[in-house]
Order: C-alpha cells, then sequence, then structure tokens
C-alpha cells in the first residue's frame, strides 16, 4: 500500500518553481487595459514599472512595501520546498531595499493526501521566516489538485531609499549576487539527467535569503535594483532598462554559473520558459555573434530565490562587491553596466 506521506511532490506539479509563472508578454497584454493611473501621491510604486513589490509612504520617514508570491513544487522533499518558496517570497522585499516583517501563507493543496506533507512545507517556511525576522501571522489554504505554496509579505523601509527598477543611470555597475542555472539544472534532475546530489549547490542557493546582499546594497544607497527570478536574468534587466530608459550590458563570460548550468544546457536541457523569456525581450536585445550560446540561453534561464541584480555607482562598486565577499556572498560578480540606449534596450557582449 502507498504511503502517503512519501508522495512524490514533483509529481503534483506540471511546471515547478518560478517557471510557472505566466509569459510576461502575455501577462502585460492582460493587465494593460486595467490598470488605472495612480490617484494617491503616497503611492511611490505599483505594477506600471514592473518593481518587485507595491510601495506606499505612511510618513516622512516610513513606507510599506508588499508583495506576494507562490508556485508548485520544485523538489521532492517538502520541508525543502517550504524553504524555498518562502525565501523566493521574502525576496522581493529585499529587492525593494526593504526589510521584511510580516507574512501570511498562501497554500494549495490535495485534500486527500496526507496532511503530514502540508505541515512539513509549512515549516520549511515559518524556519526560513524566522531567520529572516518575519513573524507569519495566519495564511488560507485551499483544496486543489496540485501543490502550490507561497507567501503574502509585508516589509517596511524609508521611503527615500526605496530601490526602484525605474532609477538605472549611465554609468551604473551590475552586480549579481547568486549564479544561474536553477531552471535548467531542476529540469535536468528532473528528467534524470543529473543526480540531486550533483546539484546541492543549487539547492542551497534556494533557501539563502537575500538579507545580507540588501543591508549591503544599502549601505551603498544604491536606487536601482531588482531580484532574478521567473522571467530570467535578461527578462528582468529588460523591464529594469525599459522603466529607466537606459541600455543595460551584460558580458556573458562573467556571470556566475552554477557547478552543473553549463553542462546541462550543452546537453540540450533548456527550459520551455527560457524561450518564453526570449520571446517577451523580442527584438530589443543586441547579441554578439560570438556570444557563447549555452551563456546566452543561461541569461534567459528562469530563475527561483535567484540573487539581487544591484546597479551600483561606478565609484561604489569595487568596495560593495569586496564587502559581498567579505559577508559570505562569494559568487557575487561584475556582469556589466548601464549606459545611454540608442536603439536596443539590451545588449548581450561576449
Amino acid at each position: 500500500m502507498e504511503n502517503k506521506d512519501n508522495i512524490e511532490l514533483l509529481s503534483c506539479a506540471l511546471e515547478g518553481g518560478c517557471s510557472a509563472k505566466i509569459p510576461p508578454d502575455l501577462l502585460e497584454k492582460t493587465l494593460l487595459p486595467i490598470l488605472k493611473t495612480k490617484t494617491d501621491s503616497n503611492l511611490l510604486s505599483d505594477i506600471d514599472i514592473g518593481d518587485d513589490a507595491g510601495v506606499y509612504k505612511i510618513s516622512e520617514d516610513n513606507a510599506i512595501i508588499f508583495t506576494t508570491d507562490f508556485f508548485p513544487p520544485v523538489v521532492a522533499e517538502p520541508y525543502l520546498f517550504g524553504q524555498i518558496a518562502a525565501c523566493n517570497s521574502i525576496s522581493d522585499i529585499y529587492a525593494m531595499g526593504g526589510e521584511p516583517k510580516l507574512a501570511l501563507n498562501i497554500t494549495m493543496f490535495p485534500k486527500e493526501d496526507s496532511l503530514n506533507i502540508l505541515a512539513n512545507i509549512l515549516k520549511g517556511g515559518q524556519d526560513k521566516a524566522t531567520e529572516a525576522g518575519v513573524l507569519v501571522v495566519g495564511g488560507h489554504t485551499i483544496t486543489d489538485a496540485t501543490v502550490k505554496y507561497g507567501m503574502a509579505v509585508i516589509g517596511f523601509a524609508n521611503p527615500n531609499q526605496i530601490t526602484a527598477n525605474s532609477k538605472a543611470k549611465d554609468g551604473d555597475i551590475i552586480i549579481l549576487t547568486k549564479p544561474l542555472g536553477t531552471g535548467c539544472s531542476l529540469a535536468a534532475m528532473r528528467n534524470g539527467l543529473i543526480k540531486e546530489k550533483d546539484i546541492e549547490d543549487v539547492f542551497e542557493s534556494m533557501i539563502t535569503l537575500n538579507k545580507k546582499s540588501c543591508k549591503i546594497m544599502n549601505k551603498y544607497n544604491v536606487k536601482s535594483a531588482t531580484d532574478i527570478t521567473g522571467f530570467g536574468l535578461i527578462g528582468h534587466a529588460y523591464k529594469m532598462a525599459l522603466s529607466s530608459d537606459v541600455c543595460i550590458e551584460i558580458n556573458s563570460s562573467k556571470l556566475p554559473l552554477f557547478n552543473k548550468s553549463y553542462e546541462v544546457m550543452d546537453m540540450g536541457c533548456i527550459p520551455g520558459a527560457a524561450f518564453t523569456n526570449m520571446r517577451y525581450v523580442g527584438d530589443n536585445i543586441l547579441t554578439d555573434e560570438n556570444v557563447d550560446y549555452n551563456l546566452k540561453m543561461l541569461s534567459f534561464d528562469p530563475q527561483t530565490s535567484g540573487g539581487l541584480f544591484i546597479c551600483a555607482d561606478k565609484n561604489n562598486a569595487e568596495n560593495m562587491l569586496a564587502d559581498l565577499w567579505r559577508d559570505g556572498i562569494i559568487d557575487a560578480s561584475i556582469i556589466g553596466r548601464v549606459c545611454k540606449r540608442d536603439k536596443e534596450y539590451i545588449r548581450l557582449i561576449k
């Protein structure tokens, strides 16, 4: 008789993690007719510039940051899935330069399956929230054919220290704080091309909060940042470049990668969402002919609980990178720069 406590979570999801996002081009087309012009001067950030969270000013020195994220399982182990999903949900607060404080669980779970699995998912989320200093104060759970989990998260920040997609400026240096390749690595594991033990660095990264990176980012008064998730490095860079009306140049040879990222791409294990992200950017990217194809596709690879994409002032970038390394963020790398836009919003160079 099957032990329902050992149900394979991955069998419950057609797509896992941030790969399950609705394609950005279709989403924007759907949302465009219902977007409303801001009518409240205290609303500092919303969906119109593609920021990671909504920001509302509540006093001269305080603003509330509100976000939500949830997705199907990316791993088979419930506790680990809970950690990853919570870490990913909380990341949007860090991407805006804020401090997360409160969270509500968002859960979908098949009613016929063992609730021990659900309990372990929620325990993973609770433990990661506690690590972040976040209080989980409730939530909402419904029955569904597939498992999904995430959080709605509230954080706070000084209104003058909010980082936004729309503030990238010519001369900024781009720092990425985590490696790329969660999408292709997880897909390769799921298809039996590599073992779980081969991508332990991927799991470790997905449960690593962007808390330290955010603290260092704020130390240097960064104005523009985002986190890299389902739309891939280039997809999120494009949203920033569009909002800031700049060109973002990415140096493909400088991209930090997980141990197996390049290898599984070279096997041809490219998630469908990578091609969706490429379609979204369309003709707004200029790619050098000598860019390695695998690195190009890794730049579109959908990430789950990815790193911060930071626009550092050119006078502070090296010092910021050194601080990140000293604080244990050893994969942080300078991967490009912001420049004036001529035609394309993104350049991918060798």
